[in-house]
């Protein structure tokens, strides 16, 4: 009788004890297979700025409980009163201070959805510059077609949502059908949240502003992905230039400053 013989025990140390420990190298790629690496940045910044936001949002309930009002928030939401009297850093500040816990909730849950991807390919430092960014132009925005006081980070995450956009378009040759979906999903979603962004007590010049903010800074300073490498392990690379970047984010950032500051003048006289 022919035993038919058995492949060599594996262990969770990903050796084989039947060949002295040696670990047995993968089969090669069958013909006509490519193997793309992706990036393998970690969302350190991402999960920095949910810390961040989440501690913040504690020192407001703790003021709360002292104070018997939002202390932090009087001192950092966007009041357009204030920011005309020289105040500006209530242009940023708002992005990281909420109103309630449902509304820090949705904000950071989706900051965990778009952050981790975003920032594999754009790298720690554009991914803080576009959630930055984005949000000083959701509150330029804010600041000059809405009256209201307001706070909340959905002007970077509508930013993010941009962004995603166009990297998804700008890409979705070598990203392929998925990424057509994705773009599909996206634009949905900012539809249908801009629709809700109509209702009472809603800033939704903030989330076109921050929209626009981050559009504007991906397309003409987001990755351009490329294929480099040699068949069949190939590597996606950005071939945007850090030159491009610097200018793309400078360019923004000046646009709504000037945007702020004209409204400033505007109004002052």
């Amino acid at each position: 009788m022919t035993q038919t013989p058995q492949p060599p025990e594996y262990d969770r140390t990903g050796a084989y004890p039947e060949f002295d420990r040696e670990v047995i190298p993968p089969a090669p790629p069958s013909p006509g297979t490519v193997l793309v690496s992706l990036p393998k940045t970690r969302p350190i910044v991402t999960y920095t700025l949910l810390v961040v936001t989440i501690l913040t949002f504690l020192l407001q309930q703790g003021s709360s409980a002292l104070y018997g009002f939002d202390l932090v928030a009087a001192l950092g939401m966007k009041v357009n009163e204030s920011i005309a009297k020289g105040e500006f850093w209530r242009l940023i500040t708002p992005m990281f201070l909420h109103g309630s816990f449902l509304h820090i909730a949705f904000n950071m849950y989706a900051l965990n959805v778009f952050g981790p991807g975003l920032e594999r390919h754009f790298g720690h430092t554009r991914f803080l510059v576009l959630y930055f960014l984005s949000g000083f132009a959701g509150n330029v925005a804010s600041f000059m077609f809405s009256t209201a006081p307001s706070l909340g980070s959905s002007t970077a995450i509508f930013g993010l949502l941009g962004a995603e956009g166009v990297f998804l378009y700008r890409n979705q040759r070598l990203l392929g059908g998925s990424a057509r979906r994705a773009l599909n999903n996206i634009v949905m979603i900012a539809i249908i949240n801009l629709l809700i962004g109509l209702s009472p007590g809603i800033d939704n010049w903030g989330h076109l502003g921050g929209l626009i903010g981050g559009t504007l800074f991906t397309w003409f300073g987001g990755p351009v992905l490329s294929l480099d490498g040699i068949y069949p392990t190939l590597s996606l690379v950005d071939t945007r230039e850090t030159r491009e970047v610097v200018l793309a984010g400078l360019a923004d950032v000046l646009l709504f400053a000037l945007l702020a500051v004209g409204i400033i003048y505007l109004r002052g006289n």
